[in-house]
């Protein structure tokens, strides 16, 4: 089940409602909606599901409704139909002293204005949603300063919010809303007041402590290289309707209607695809059950000199070459003993730009594995260089050779 699920949300500020939502299912613009009944549709018709521990990213630009949509899915605004579910629970249709009790024990927000009190130190002010939840203040400052650890600011905790860097203060309200330890946390295009060197040091600090604490987050934002870098997936917004939802790589290569395509045009495709997408499959040898006959064999029937080893788990042992083979086979050895185990192995997540790097002086494909070391496939210097070739279309000098 997913952690949260929508189903045909939808909001509409002001008067004529119903004429308004007529309008929109004959696909009128907001603005023609406007003019006929005063009406302004902030979200139509939404539908999508968060996976628990997700990076969901809603994205659009000015008024495209992905700002309304978030607050819809704490009912800071009431919508006009449909059902908000969390762990399958209907919100939409709960009263005050029940959404109460979920706000404060299953979402929190943090918002793009850092929003800390100036006479508060930055561990009261970490404190301040268990403040008021009525949590006693020995467990309070244990939460709060355990949340401030995660986020690098224990140090600073006696501190006021003016002596500290505008990330830093953004980092504080993040902790705030941690401290509380959310089921899901909703963030509202909580890093575009800050410079972009900062902004992407946030992004970093995020995805990093996302590995610890695998909180189901919705980030809303209007930077398409922010969605694409943190997101698990995208939902793209245009004139209060989804556009799209997909993984990066799926809305860059079939973006859905012609709004997507332009949309994403300029986005450099190399900052986006990795390893996982420019992979091919590998040729391979079971080094526990196979040898240098079977691996001789192999090598001539699919036209190549080298084989990677891998064992009945296919987990990466190595590489062997003809030659160590044919070494094998007339000494009478092991294969185990002639594979070279210095194989050059990168992550599935690596992306294009820094594969380069690493495969411009290679001599053989690089094995790409998972995080158990399972061997995926392999990535050959023609697939990075075509890549980085689709990439630079719309630039100049950029040299791969």
């Amino acid at each position: 089940m997913a952690k949260v699920k929508v189903e045909h949300l939808t909001k509409v500020f002001g008067k004529k409602q119903q004429q308004a939502l007529g309008m929109m299912a004959e696909d009128k613009s907001k603005t023609e909606i406007l003019k006929k009944t005063g009406a302004t549709v902030g979200v139509y018709d939404a539908s999508f599901e968060v996976e628990e521990g997700e990076i969901f990213v809603i994205m659009g630009l000015s008024g495209s409704g992905k700002s309304t949509l978030i607050r819809l899915l704490n009912r800071l605004i009431d919508p006009t139909s449909g059902e908000i579910y969390i762990d399958g629970v209907d919100i939409a249709k709960m009263g005050k002293e029940e959404l109460q009790e979920v706000r404060r024990h299953k979402i929190n927000m943090v918002f793009q204005s850092f929003a800390l009190f100036p006479h508060r130190t930055i561990l009261e002010n970490t404190e301040l949603g268990l403040e008021l939840r009525g949590v006693s203040k020995e467990e309070r400052r244990l939460k709060a300063e355990q949340a401030l650890d995660n986020s690098g600011l224990l140090s600073f905790k006696d501190q006021y919010p003016d002596q500290l860097s505008g990330g830093m203060q953004q980092r504080v309200g993040l902790a705030r809303a941690l401290a509380n330890d959310p089921e899901v946390l909703l963030m509202d295009e909580a890093f575009s007041a800050l410079d972009p060197l900062i902004r992407r040091e946030m992004q970093d600090e995020l995805l990093d402590l996302q590995e610890n604490v695998k909180k189901t987050i919705i980030f809303i934002t209007h930077d398409l290289n922010e969605a694409l870098r943190i997101g698990d997936r995208i939902a793209l917004m245009k004139d209060g309707q989804v556009m799209q939802i997909g993984t990066g790589e799926e809305i860059l290569t079939n973006p859905a209607n012609q709004y997507v395509r332009d949309f994403v045009e300029d986005v450099d495709r190399s900052k986006v695809l990795t390893a996982k997408n420019i992979m091919e499959p590998a040729i391979t040898m079971n080094i526990e059950a196979d040898g240098p006959n079977v691996a001789l064999n192999r090598m001539r029937k699919e036209g190549v000199s080298m084989l990677l080893a891998v064992d009945k788990k296919r987990q990466l042992k190595g590489s062997l070459t003809a030659l160590k083979a044919l070494e094998a086979r007339r000494d009478g050895l092991d294969l185990k003993t002639v594979i070279d185990k210095n194989v050059k192995k990168i992550p599935e997540e690596m992306l294009v730009t820094d594969i380069f790097e690493v495969i411009k002086d290679a001599e053989a494909p690089l094995a790409v594995v998972d995080e158990s070391d399972k061997l995926k496939g392999v990535v050959i210097r023609g697939s990075v260089i075509e890549a980085l070739s689709q990439s630079d279309r719309n630039e100049e000098g950029t040299h791969i050779d």
